[in-house]
């Protein structure tokens, strides 16, 4: 019995630190399951019918004033301030149980390491890094009718293959690089049919507590690895500024696309500019009042691109915390279209499948409200 006892407690004395250290080990990691969900009514008025009419829609929508969100991230202390870190995110529609883009992790999908000295390496897909960078610099955050509705979506675009490095903030100054590999083996610059190609840009940003500035240059690129379509595949140049006084935040921005690529005769360029200001009038209402313009260059237009022409957006949004995280939101906006433009509200194509575009000339009104909450 005694020689028993002996033996049943050598085996414990091993196996509990073997039990032990997985779990120690596991103590440093953390995963988190997070998201949004926004839902709500939205009222849009001139859209064309194709057939030299306009109609106007009313419809319950999910994500006017953010995407839907379902996310799961990760992290390991490796210790010495370095860590591992994933990230999988998608994009549900809540109104009818889908997933935008029919990709499983439709916005983000990447693994890397992040070191308090060196700064973040990641890999995988991504938001590309214009959407990374600009919705900061928007007054109206990129609800539906934002900054991405006069450039058709070009700024919160997604891209595959992506690597990016974002350095520490050092003097107040940090950098934000990123590229993303086309992966095919026709062409450098080629991507995937329905994908974008080699893509490509970088961000530099000042923050202070009175007023951030940032910079972006990138390049996206087709299918077909060209810049074809200043609002789908184009070169950006981006400055922003956010000023802070008090209960007001002003926002400022001024974009040059260009599309070098672009058929003859086709406009190949376009300037973008806004101008907004949000006031947290209580802890729980906040109000935001915002002006966006676009002008295309000389050139003609045909079904994917717009010809010279100009339009201004006018917007009004509020939101409204019931709690830390569930709020109300409503919008208003209008977009008045230069005789040549028919830009939409809401950043869709210019003409076939899911456009909403009006007549070429006409104006267009819409609003939403909804919920969201965070988890």
């Amino acid at each position: 019995m005694m020689r028993l006892r002996t033996q049943l407690l050598a085996t414990f004395a091993v196996a509990i630190p073997a039990m032990a250290t997985p779990l120690a080990a596991h103590a440093q990691s953390s995963v988190v399951i997070y998201g949004r969900l926004d839902g709500g009514f939205q009222w849009i008025n001139h859209l064309a019918t194709g057939k030299g009419g306009t109609v106007s829609n009313y419809s319950a929508e999910g994500g006017d004033w953010g995407t839907s969100i379902l996310g799961f991230k990760g992290t390991e202390d490796m210790g010495g301030g370095l860590s591992a870190i994933f990230k999988l995110e998608t994009a549900p529609e809540i109104m009818n149980g889908t997933v935008s883009g029919g990709r499983l992790f439709s916005r983000r999908a990447f693994v890397g390491l992040d070191s308090d000295q060196w700064g973040l390496l990641q890999a995988g897909r991504n938001l590309f890094i214009d959407s990374d960078g600009v919705w900061e610099f928007d007054p109206m955050v990129q609800e539906a009718f934002a900054s991405a509705s006069l450039v058709r979506g070009r700024n919160w675009q997604q891209t595959n293959n992506n690597v990016e490095y974002h350095s520490p903030v050092i003097a107040g100054f940090d950098i934000q690089g990123q590229y993303a590999f086309g992966n095919q083996t026709n062409g450098f610059n080629n991507g995937a049919p329905g994908e974008f190609g080699r893509s490509d840009g970088v961000m530099l940003t000042y923050h202070s507590k009175l007023f951030e500035v940032r910079g972006i240059y990138d390049e996206l690129r087709d299918a077909n690895g060209q810049m074809t379509n200043i609002f789908t595949s184009s070169r950006e140049y981006f400055a922003g500024v956010n000023v802070n006084l008090d209960r007001v935040k002003i926002q400022g921005a001024y974009t040059h696309f260009s599309a070098p690529d672009t058929p003859a005769g086709i406009a190949d360029s376009a300037n973008y500019y806004w101008l907004g200001a949000t006031y947290t009038a209580t802890q729980a209402l906040a109000i935001t009042l915002a002006g966006f313009y676009v002008s295309v260059g000389d050139g003609g237009g045909d079904a994917q691109h717009d010809p010279s022409g100009h339009a201004t957006m006018y917007t009004l949004g509020s939101t409204y915390n019931l709690s830390k995280r569930t709020f109300l939101y409503g919008t208003v906006a209008y977009v008045d279209n230069g005789k040549q433009a028919n830009f939409s509200l809401l950043a869709n194509p210019r003409e076939g499948s899911g456009s909403t575009s009006p007549l070429q000339g006409e104006s267009q009104t819409g609003a939403y409200v909804g919920i969201l909450h965070q988890f």
